[in-house]
């Protein structure tokens, strides 16, 4: 298409300035993050101390941008503001679904809603990519100590999420409000606390302070601006006479489908008897309610940055503010969010770290939600993991003049069988609904229409134009990344490489056996979990770990990093951390994944000599696990007979591999039946081993 250059050209001019589901280790996908996966900053970051950084992470639900640092002179918001003053605003920042728990799953995990697979209210994003290591995750593994108060996950995984916190969540349960009993708004003669997110500042206030000698990543998340908008009388009353732009354009743009709408109103609230669009004066008066709920939650958000200056943590800790996605405000006749409008789809966010080179500073710099994730890892000089959808947004911070992507990308799902698929670019917003626009498909042109009136898709002097967009969408997010200046590499290490020599092997776990209940270990990083004690859960966690190294991360079990694993001479060793754990475990995932991790080092290596090993549980009832190492390959057969001589059962193994079979899962099974499948009676028993021509035996104890 030769005229496509030209359309680029007549889009760059206006710049002033020089899909398919998911595949979540797919070769392409590794292959397009990789390029950003190493950090951008000139020098490990730490604190004037040599600390690392801290990150306190603040979630707003149903945020837009309507803030006095956005050029809302109107707002009161000034701790929001004094963030914004000692950090980086980012003016273009969008959300990649329009929806709380989509946006929130894609933030945590730093994937895409078509990667994650979540696209509504109810899904785990846990069942849908358990292999994803969140972003508290990922700070946690690497020696963070990582609290959630409030609302930053949504559903299950808001609650039950032990992989991801260092401590149970501090949250209240939400209680489901009568809506056609309850007005939309209130203003409430209440103290601040006496609310929920006044309960969260105060509980995050005394979080800090027991967290303060800790690296710690802090994520707090208020529910304000939600509705219904409730808050104490004092915040209203700064808006009592306040005036604010009330749009005009109370309908659907002009030529829009019909898919393009919200459909969901606020009808059901007892003070709303119609759907919108609503009167000029009831949408005045629902759009002071929501100014007066943010300038409640600037309140919040200013008593938490307080109590991280009292602690004099503010210099130590990036600070992070982020909205899930936008809201409308009577937009195209259109409330709350779930359009793919720029009103719902642009949120506010706000980074702030400490020394930077510039700062106070609006950036018109594209990014998205999903940034946050590589961003905060590149801040605290974390290794990026590879499989990120977003990039770091470090240089823009350095640089906030520097070119960046040239496009962002959002979805939305109606139902469970149409998706719309929409695309930010500096002049245009360009959306497709269904597959290939076959439900309906959108063109707003910024520059002419501002105010998104018209949807100009359809014109026929656009069909080159909307051809040339329809192609950018579908190269998806990748091929909007800007062109990077050469990478310098972050030094990394893992926490469970404890002794730092590049590779998690049987010496680290050594390490952690020979520190085991010690009050002040020789080797600092044998805490693994920095929970202030070394304990059999440590060594677990390093044993989950096994054959990692900061070249190759994650082997699977077959790989031969992991394969590598043990020599005879630690067979016992190994044995005994297994039976500590079984006796320890509390049916956690850590203890389950470094349980099954111990088992698979027992298989790792071939023993010297063929041996025969007592059987578990000795005494038994009713079933016991017969364990013996292979020196070589052969047939095995395990006799069990009584006292007598006589034949009680044969297990016949069949032909098996040179290896130690001493774990439960490998080891022979006996269900404490005869031949014929009745229980035997309380006694002396003997099994023996046969393996070719040699054999062995040993006693065993039934206690009936």
């Amino acid at each position: 298409m030769p005229k496509v250059s030209t359309i680029q050209a007549q889009e760059a001019s206006s710049l002033k300035r020089p899909f398919t589901r998911r595949n979540f280790l797919s070769t392409s996908l590794k292959a397009g993050a990789a390029a950003f996966a190493t950090g951008f900053l000139p020098e490990r970051q730490t604190s004037a101390q040599g600390k690392p950084y801290n990150v306190l992470f603040i979630a707003v639900d149903d945020l837009r941008p309507l803030l006095r640092c956005y050029g809302y002179p109107e707002m009161h918001t000034p701790n929001i503001d004094a963030l914004a003053e000692r950090g980086t605003l980012f003016n273009r920042a969008y959300c990649q679904f329009p929806v709380c728990n989509p946006s929130r799953a894609s933030v945590l995990t730093g994937l895409r809603p078509d990667t994650v697979d979540v696209h509504d209210n109810t899904t785990d994003f846990r069942n849908t990519v358990p292999e994803a290591i969140t972003l508290p995750q990922h700070f946690k593994a690497h020696g963070y100590h990582t609290r959630s108060v409030g609302k930053i996950a949504h559903g299950a995984a808001a609650w039950e999420d032990e992989l991801s916190w260092s401590t149970p969540i501090w949250r209240q349960r939400w209680k489901p409000i009568d809506k056609k009993a309850s007005p939309s708004w209130q203003a409430l003669d209440v103290t601040d606390d006496e609310l929920e997110d006044g309960k969260i500042a105060s509980a995050t206030v005394e979080i800090l302070r027991q967290i303060r000698d800790r690296e710690f990543f802090l994520a707090v998340g208020f529910n304000k601006p939600h509705l219904p908008f409730y808050a104490p009388s004092k915040y209203f009353d700064l808006y009592a006479t306040q005036n604010f732009r009330i749009l005009t354009n109370s309908t659907l743009p002009q030529n829009a489908p019909r898919i393009a709408s919200n459909p969901k109103s606020l009808r059901t609230y007892q003070d709303i008897s119609t759907n919108p669009p609503l009167s000029d004066e009831k949408t005045l008066e629902l759009t002071r309610a929501y100014a007066a709920n943010i300038s409640y939650i600037d309140a919040q958000v200013g008593r938490v940055l307080n109590q991280l200056n009292t602690l004099g943590l503010a210099e130590n800790t990036v600070v992070v503010l982020w909205g899930d996605h936008g809201f409308h405000l009577g937009e195209h006749g259109l409330w709350r969010k779930n359009t793919l409008f720029e009103a719902s789809l642009r949120s506010p966010l706000i980074v702030s770290v400490p020394n930077q080179a510039h700062f106070g500073v609006k950036t018109e710099a594209f990014v998205e939600l999903v940034d946050i994730y590589p961003t905060l890892c590149d801040m605290c000089q974390l290794p990026i993991p590879t499989e990120l959808e977003g990039i770091s947004m470090a240089p823009v911070i350095q640089q906030p003049t520097r070119p960046w992507k040239t496009a962002t990308f959002s979805q939305l799902s109606r139902g469970s069988s149409i998706d719309g698929y929409s695309m930010r670019t500096q002049r245009y917003r360009y959306t497709e609904w269904g597959q290939s626009g076959s439900r309906g498909v959108e063109l707003y042109d910024y520059e002419a229409n501002p105010d998104e009136t018209v949807n100009i898709a359809g014109l026929p002097e656009n069909a080159e134009l909307v051809a040339h967009l329809s192609e950018r969408l579908h190269a998806g997010w990748q091929a909007a990344l800007p062109e990077m200046h050469q990478q310098i590499p972050v030094p990394r290490t893992l926490p469970w490489d404890i002794n730092n020599d590049g590779v998690v092997d049987i010496r680290d776990l050594v390490l952690v056996s020979n520190s085991l209940g010690m009050e002040t270990p020789a080797h600092p990083k044998v805490d693994v979990n920095k929970d202030g004690k070394v304990n059999i859960l440590d060594l677990l966690l390093v044993a989950a770990h096994f054959g990692e190294s900061v070249e190759a991360r994650s082997p699977r079990p077959d790989s031969p990093l992991t394969r590598a694993g043990i020599s005879t001479e630690h067979f016992d060793l190994v044995e005994h951390w297994l039976t500590e754990a079984h006796l320890a475990t509390d049916g956690s995932r850590a203890f389950q994944e470094g349980i099954a991790a111990l088992e698979r080092l027992m298989n790792t290596a071939v023993p010297l000599e063929t041996a025969l090993l007592p059987n578990y549980p000795n005494p038994f009832n009713p079933e016991t696990w017969i364990p013996y190492d292979l020196a070589g390959d052969s047939d095995v057969t395990i006799h069990i007979y009584n006292v007598r001589g006589e034949t009680v059962r044969q297990l016949s193994l069949g032909y098996q591999r040179a290896g130690s079979y001493r774990s439960q899962s490998r080891a022979a099974y006996w269900d404490g039946r005869n031949v014929v499948g009745e229980p035997v009676a309380s006694g002396v028993y003997f099994y023996t081993l046969r393996v070719g021509r040699s054999q062995a035996t040993r006693q065993m104890i039934m206690i009936k």
